[in-house]
């Protein structure tokens, strides 16, 4: 029997990949869907122009054929920046371009703006998937060559592709997030009947005064997400995130993208005062985990925030029978309210090998630090502990 034909090939739009065949890839058959792998999430990303050559985003999918049919792909761009990534690398960039090198352009595998865990070596059911990570990762490498990059960053990855590609030579680097944990849950008191006694009293008071305004808070999904909505929420994220980070990643149009072809997966919690959307949050959900992204708002009140981001999304997850919330990036202010640190992994392949011997020696100490760090944090939890009280 003939051996079967593998190929790799770098595609520079999603648009050329058939939704059927990338979905296939990102939502094999027993795993949990993740909408932020999805081909509709990253058409959104670039037919918006909001993931594009001219914002520093240029596609460069990997694809795995055998026989011609598509068995893998590694979503990936060529950027001109470490802008919108979330695992920072700027002191990299500058201690490279200090030593004579160039550190851009550089390959990302990634999902663009999203601070998410998720597959990045995406293989279908019904084929040898220890071999086509092992193509993937081989591939990552032969592109880093082909486009002349500085090296290959695969963020926000599963423990286990973490793993297989230290295998083949990528270096190893850990963060950490915020993540809700639903232990079965009935309802949030019963959620709060888990936490030390000051930690409920804390909590019940913020939910309490978010709302002393006559704020009204709104569940939109599916069909319920109206333009009028779109618009609204697409205000504060602007507000808000030309207030945060000069110019915000994401534009209309992709959020029209989405409410197009994904608004079934899309949850926008909405703060209503005086008969006005005030204030909005969009989640994405998962079959596991509702993924909380951006925030805004136009009038400001207090703790409105912790109320529409972190509170609702636990009520929202304990509703639906959903295991996890994740909070987004950064914020050890969430561990109060219930959400733990977790272990992020991302992987980096550097041929330099003067520079590469530096990275592995700076993330030998980062990791044994991030995990210190989650050790401290989760014992500090707000967890009752044995002999706390019931108050």
């Amino acid at each position: 029997m003939p051996e079967p034909d593998l190929t790799l090939e770098a595609v520079p739009s999603v648009a050329r990949i058939p939704a059927a065949d990338w979905d296939a890839c990102a939502h094999p058959a027993g795993e949990a869907f993740n909408p932020f792998v999805s081909h509709a999430f990253f058409a959104a990303l670039e037919a918006s122009g909001s993931a594009s050559a001219r914002a520093g985003w240029g596609a460069r999918h990997l694809v795995a054929r055998r026989d011609g049919a598509i068995v893998g792909i590694v979503p990936c761009y060529l950027k001109a920046h470490s802008q919108g990534e979330y695992v920072f690398d700027h002191g990299w960039a500058d201690a490279y371009e200090r030593a004579g090198g160039r550190y851009y352009p550089k390959l990302q595998a990634t999902v663009p703006f999203t601070p998410a865990t998720g597959p990045r070596l995406l293989i279908r059911d019904g084929v040898d998937r220890d071999a086509i990570a092992s193509m993937l990762a081989r591939g990552l490498i032969g592109l880093c060559d082909a486009t002349d990059a500085s090296s290959v960053h695969v963020t926000f990855a599963r423990e286990q592709e973490w793993q297989r590609l230290a295998e083949h030579g990528f270096l190893q680097r850990t963060d950490r997030q915020f993540h809700w944990h639903n232990e079965g849950y009935a309802s949030f008191e019963d959620f709060l009947g888990n936490l030390a006694s000051r930690h409920r009293k804390a909590i019940r008071r913020e939910r309490r005064d978010a709302l002393a305004a006559g704020i009204t808070i709104h569940h939109l999904t599916g069909e319920a997400i109206t333009e009028e909505a779109w618009d609204a929420y697409f205000e504060f994220y602007m507000e808000t995130g030309s207030r945060k980070w000069g110019r915000p990643y994401l534009n209309r149009k992709f959020y029209a993208e989405i409410g197009e072809t994904m608004r079934d997966h899309v949850l926008l919690v909405m703060a209503k005062r005086d008969d006005r959307w005030i204030a909005g949050a969009i989640n994405f959900i998962g079959s596991d985990t509702l993924f909380g992204r951006n925030w805004g708002a136009i009038e400001h009140h207090p703790f409105l925030h912790f109320e529409v981001c972190y509170y609702q999304a636990i009520d929202y997850a304990i509703a639906n029978r959903l295991t996890w919330v994740e909070a987004g990036a950064q914020g050890e202010h969430k561990v109060a309210r219930g959400y733990l640190p977790q272990t992020t992994y991302s992987a980096h392949y550097i041929p330099d090998p003067g520079f590469r011997r530096a990275v592995r020696e700076y993330l030998t100490h980062e990791r044994a630090h991030v995990a210190d760090d989650i050790s401290e944090m989760t014992d500090a939890g707000p967890f009752r502990k044995a002999g706390d009280d019931q108050g």
